[in-house]
């Protein structure tokens, strides 16, 4: 299994926004094949460092990284959203236990 993580930190943070990113982020579920889980958090420290909001999906392998990457729904609709809303991003992907 495959966690890929993203990390968001947008350029307006308010609550009504952070919840709009949370709800296009979670639109994935179902829509996405190649997903087999994802939760979405919204931070509540605000701190300096935090980042806004955090995307965790769960893939079978790199392969369906790659699709998932390409995937229609998710380049349409869910990347031109947080593209036009995020100040900046980080991602890590790694092998998981199943």
């Amino acid at each position: 299994m495959i966690k890929h993580i993203v990390c968001f930190k947008l350029k307006n943070n308010s609550p009504e926004e952070c919840e709009k990113a949370r709800e296009v982020l979670l639109s994935m579920r179902g829509k996405v094949p190649q997903l087999r889980g994802i939760e979405v958090g919204v931070d509540f420290l605000h701190s300096e460092r935090s980042y806004d909001i955090i995307l965790e999906t769960l893939l079978d392998d790199e392969a369906a990284l790659e699709s998932y990457q390409n995937d229609p729904y998710h380049c349409s609709v869910v990347k031109k959203h947080m593209h036009a809303v995020r100040e900046s991003s980080i991602a890590v992907d790694y092998y998981a236990e199943p």
